[in-house]
C-alpha cells in the first residue's frame, strides 16, 4: 500500500472483516439447515409440495424484508452516519440468530430469518461506505475493500465447519425442547462472531468524510429519487440488474447444492447424518473457491483499470463453466462435482466483492449508502435471491426425475440465464469518472 495503516485503521479493517464474515455466516446457514429444520417444524420431506413451498418462502420472504429494510438502512446510513447504523444492525442480527434456534413453529423461524436478513442487509451497506471513505488513496482503498470482503468467504467456511461440528456432536450439547437437533445449535452459533463487534464498534470513529461534511453543514439530505436523476439513472438501473444477476447465480443454483448432493450415486445409500456430512464437504469446496475468487478480485482490482474488463474476468469463464457443472457432475460424480463447485464459487463470489469496490466510486457522499442500498438490496436481496424460489418452486417441478435431479436440471437453466443476462448488461455498465470517490 502507498501509506501505512494507522492502528485505528487496522482495528476498523479487522472489525469490518469480522462483520463481513458474520454476514455470510448467517446467509449461508439456511441452505445447510433447511431440510432438517422443515422436517422438524412441519414434517415436510424433500420432493413434497409442502417442502417446496416452505423452502421457497424461507429463501424469498427474508430476502424481500432484507431488500426493503436494507434500502431504508442505506438511507439512514447517509442520514445518521455509518458507525451508528452499523452498531444497531449488528445487535439486530445477532439477537435474531440466537432466538431463531428456539423456534417452535415454522412461522417463528421465518420471522427471525427475516430480522436476521434485515440486519445483514443493512450492515453490508454501512460497512462498505465506511471503509471506502476511510482511505483517500485509491489503490489503498481498492485493496482494503477487496481483502476485507474476502473474509465473507471465511464466514462461509466457518458456518460449514460449525454445521459439521453440530451434526457430529449434537448429542453432547444441551437439549433444546428435549431434543438434540443440529440445526438449532447451528442457528444459535450465529451469535458468537457478533460479540466482539457489539463491544468494540460503538467506540470506533465515524467516517471522516461523512463527519466533515456534517460538521461543515454541507452534507446534503439523501434522496432515493435522486438515484434516478439524469446523471445517475443509468448507473442505478444497470448496477441493480447486474447485482441481481450475481445473486441469482448464487441463490438460484449454488445455494441449492445441499438438495442435489443426496441424489449423487455415491451418496444415495447413506443415512441422513452421513449425507449431511458430505453436503458440508461439498459446501467447503465452494467456499474455498469463493475465497480464492475474492482474493483474486482484490489483487486484480488494483491493476485492471477498466471496471467492465475486471468484471469480465469472472463473468466470461463462469458463463461457460458453471452451467456445465450443474448439467453433468451434479448428477453423476461426487469428486468432479466438488471441484466444479470450487470453480462456481470462484467466478460467482468474486463478483460480490466487485460490487463492494465499484459502488462507492459511482455515488457521492450523501447518496453513497442509499445508492449501495438500492443496488445491493433491491437488486441483490430482493430480485437476485428470488431466483431461489424460481429454481425450487417454479422450474424444478417441471423437470423429470427424483428431487435432486430436478434441482440440478433447474439450476443449469437458471444459472445459464442469469450469467448470460449479466454479460449482456455489463456492456452498459458506466465506468467511474476517476480513481477518487465522488464528493
Amino acid at each position: 500500500m502507498t501509506n501505512r495503516l494507522t492502528p485505528v485503521q487496522w482495528l476498523i479493517c479487522a472489525i469490518a472483516s469480522i462483520g463481513f464474515a458474520f454476514d455470510i455466516y448467517e446467509l449461508l446457514m439456511l441452505p445447510l439447515i433447511v431440510r432438517p429444520a422443515l422436517a422438524s417444524l412441519v414434517n415436510a420431506a424433500p420432493g413434497t409440495p409442502a417442502f417446496s413451498y416452505w423452502v421457497g418462502l424461507l429463501f424469498w420472504i427474508p430476502a424481500i424484508a432484507g431488500g426493503i429494510f436494507g434500502l431504508l438502512g442505506g438511507y439512514l446510513t447517509d442520514r445518521y452516519g455509518r458507525r451508528r447504523i452499523l452498531t444497531w444492525s449488528i445487535l439486530l442480527y445477532a439477537g435474531s440468530a440466537f432466538l431463531a434456534g428456539f423456534s417452535t413453529s415454522v412461522w417463528m423461524f421465518l420471522f427471525f430469518r427475516c430480522t436476521t436478513f434485515i440486519g445483514v442487509s443493512v450492515e453490508f451497506v454501512a460497512a462498505v461506505a465506511w471503509l471506502a471513505e476511510l482511505f483517500s488513496d485509491a489503490k489503498q482503498r481498492e485493496k482494503v475493500l477487496g481483502f476485507t470482503q474476502a473474509f465473507s468467504s471465511i464466514g462461509g467456511l466457518l458456518v460449514t465447519g460449525a454445521y459439521y461440528l453440530c451434526v457430529t456432536y449434537a448429542e453432547s450439547l444441551p437439549a433444546i425442547f428435549g431434543q438434540h437437533e443440529a440445526w438449532r445449535y447451528t442457528l444459535m452459533s450465529g451469535v458468537v462472531p457478533a460479540l466482539p463487534l457489539i463491544v468494540i464498534r460503538p467506540f470506533l470513529p465515524e467516517s471522516p468524510v461523512w463527519e466533515a461534511k456534517r460538521l461543515a453543514g454541507t452534507l446534503r439530505r439523501p434522496s432515493i429519487r435522486e438515484l434516478f436523476s439524469p446523471s445517475l439513472k443509468r448507473t442505478t438501473i444497470v448496477t441493480t440488474l447486474l447485482v441481481a444477476c450475481s445473486y441469482g447465480a448464487a441463490f438460484g443454483a449454488i445455494q441449492q447444492v445441499p438438495g442435489m448432493v443426496p441424489g449423487l450415486p455415491e451418496v444415495q445409500g447413506l443415512e441422513r447424518p452421513a449425507q449431511q456430512v458430505v453436503v458440508s464437504a461439498v459446501q467447503s469446496y465452494q467456499e474455498f473457491g469463493g475465497l480464492a475468487g475474492r482474493i483474486a478480485l482484490a489483487m486484480l482490482a488494483v491493476w485492471i483499470v477498466g471496471r467492465r474488463r475486471l468484471l469480465w474476468v469472472f463473468q466470461v469463464p463462469g458463463l461457460i463453466i458453471i452451467p456445465l457443472v450443474f448439467l453433468i457432475p451434479a448428477r453423476t460424480d461426487l469428486e468432479i462435482f466438488k471441484w466444479g463447485m470450487f470453480l462456481a464459487g470462484f467466478f460467482t463470489v468474486a463478483q460480490f466483492s466487485f460490487w463492494g469496490n465499484y459502488l462507492p466510486r459511482v455515488y457521492p457522499t450523501h447518496l453513497r449508502g442509499t445508492g449501495e442500498g438500492f443496488a445491493a438490496n433491491i437488486g441483490g436481496r430482493m430480485l437476485g435471491t428470488s431466483f431461489a424460489f424460481v429454481t425450487v418452486s417454479l422450474v424444478a417441478p417441471m423437470m423429470a426425475g427424483a428431487p435432486p435431479l430436478q434441482l440440478a436440471k433447474a439450476a443449469t437453466l437458471v444459472v445459464a440465464f442469469v450469467y448470460g443476462a449479466g454479460f449482456i448488461l455489463s456492456f452498459f455498465l458506466p465506468e467511474p469518472a476517476g480513481p477518487d470517490l465522488p464528493e
